[in-house]
């Protein structure tokens, strides 16, 4: 048997697994996210044998990745022990990227942070250095954690776009990739990596750990530079045919002639997205609209939107009326939502989902003027209380989901 938690973690990772290692991983997969399990509840979730999941729960434990927590509340026999993955074992690096900013972070299991979130300036233009500059980041952020290479499972990337997640490619951005995103990366840090789109990332966020748990049917709107759509459908994430579900942005609800970014005019996005957002209130405030806030103030996109929030939460007219303008129109495409999915939930998530009922209410506004009653009266709206953490836990489940296969024969 080895001898110390980094070796066994790497016999996890990266060697030709018995049968019994996918089930150690099935283990780590249901105690991921702080969850604390009997031995009974762990054989019924990855439906093996008692006797069998005694056998691999007390070799977690020799191996020192999982501990036990103490006993089950009673239920009238003898209280079970129940048991938890132990900290400072396994970590995960999250990478959420949007047009503009890319976050990092490193994540132990419970979906703490163990290190500073990096913020870095890397819009998504089609440009041949990105995946270089990107790798160089991520590297830096492990490096200065502190933490063995051997502790980290993988690396789950979060980014808009068409993204083709079986094949490692984004279709919607070219970033001079040699091989595929993955490959690339993967093959510069020596870690497992793993893409997908950032909204289906930030809806599976909320499946696993936020407010569409339990739920059955519920939309996750990422309202951020745009406003993309997470399905959760019969309580399991839909993403469509080809992987590409949820471009709720490019719904062709207006007659503005705007030109959206995906080529075409009229879309949602040029009514709703946070750039919109900025855009109506650089207007309002140059046509001499009394606000608290100051565009010489707007030093980037990011600093302003913290402003506007901070403005509207302070009871700025002004701010809440912008805000109150996109929300409408997002209300009015959850109105198209409403009518063909009848979802339980609409669940505002993302970086816009800080403005909380600012947000909220004109959406409810919106749906109560463009849905049909019984709809609209039986849909609620939440905010995320995962907020714009969302889209880093969502590049963590995502590691998290493929544990299981990683490196295996």
């Amino acid at each position: 048997m080895a001898t110390s938690h980094y070796i066994n973690l790497a016999v996890l990772t990266t060697t030709v697994s018995s049968k019994n290692d996918r089930i150690k991983k099935k283990i780590i997969k249901e105690l991921y996210g702080g969850k604390t399990l009997s031995c009974a509840d762990i054989s019924g979730k990855i439906q093996k044998s008692f006797p069998l999941t005694t056998k691999l729960i007390n070799e977690l434990l020799d191996d020192s990745l999982i501990t036990e927590t103490g006993f089950a509340i009673s239920t009238g026999g003898r209280r079970a022990q129940t048991f938890s993955i132990k900290k400072d074992t396994i970590y995960l690096v999250s990478v959420a990227m949007d047009q503009l900013i890319t976050r990092i972070v490193v994540m132990d299991l419970q979906n703490d942070f163990v290190s500073p979130v990096t913020t870095v300036n890397l819009p998504l233009a089609d440009k041949d250095d990105t995946i270089t500059v990107l790798i160089l980041h991520i590297n830096k952020v492990i490096e200065q954690c502190g933490i063995a290479m051997q502790k980290i499972a993988g690396i789950g990337i979060a980014m808009p776009g068409f993204v083709n997640a079986q094949v490692g490619k984004n279709y919607s951005f070219s970033f001079g990739e040699t091989k595929s995103i993955t490959a690339d990366i993967s093959e510069a840090t020596g870690i497992p990596v793993y893409i997908d789109n950032d909204s289906s990332l930030i809806a599976l966020a909320e499946l696993k750990f936020g407010k569409a748990r339990q739920k059955k049917n519920a939309m996750v709107l990422n309202v951020g530079w745009g406003v993309g759509l997470g399905m959760v459908l019969n309580g399991e994430m839909f993403r469509g045919n080809e992987g590409f579900a949820g471009e709720f942005s490019h719904i062709p609800l207006f007659n503005n002639q705007k030109m959206c970014s995906c080529g075409k005019t009229g879309c949602l996005e040029t009514e709703t997205s946070l750039l919109v957002l900025i855009e109506n209130a650089r207007k309002g405030l140059n046509a001499g609209r009394l606000s608290s806030l100051k565009l010489a103030s707007f030093k980037n996109n990011e600093d302003a939107i913290k402003q506007i929030v901070a403005a509207a939460h302070a009871g700025d007219q002004f701010a809440v009326e912008v805000f109150s303008g996109i929300g409408y129109n997002i209300g009015r495409g959850v109105a198209v939502l409403i009518h063909i999915l009848n979802p339980e939930t609409i669940i505002l998530s993302g970086r816009g989902s800080v403005a909380g009922k600012i947000l909220k209410i004109p959406i409810q506004q919106a749906m109560n003027e463009h849905c049909i009653p019984i709809l609209a009266d039986n849909t609620t709206i939440e905010v995320s209380e995962l907020g714009y953490d969302a889209e880093l836990i969502g590049a963590a489940v995502l590691v998290m989901e493929n544990f299981e296969m990683t490196c295996l024969a």
